[in-house]
């Protein structure tokens, strides 16, 4: 996937799966793989051992990937697609639904 419609920061809600609309905000992507890392979706509980930073270890939870096509842009708390367009010289961002500009690419 060259091209990724959801970045990092974004807004989004998740809709299919086990946690179907939840919203949050995406903390990473992998584009290599297509997946996505969504604020509190996802909870996985990994065990860990004692190490320098983590002196007794045990259990941790922590957000496990969904897939990218799992999760929607949300713009002005309502679920959009994302399309793009040119603005002069530069390529933007753009909900499909309003028409509004969602940020400049740099």
């Amino acid at each position: 996937m060259s091209m990724m419609k959801i970045k990092k920061g974004d807004m989004v809600q998740v809709i299919a799966g086990k946690d179907k609309d939840l919203k949050g905000k995406v903390i990473s992507v992998n584009k290599k793989d297509g997946k996505v890392l969504v604020e509190g979706v996802n909870m996985i509980t990994k065990h860990t051992k004692p190490n320098a930073s983590n002196q007794t270890g045990g259990l941790i939870n922590q957000e496990g990937p969904i897939d990218i096509s799992n999760v929607m842009y949300l713009h002005n708390d309502k679920m959009t697609r994302v399309g793009f367009k040119m603005e002069g010289d530069k390529k933007v961002r753009v909900a499909k639904a309003t028409g509004e500009v969602i940020d400049d690419k740099k």
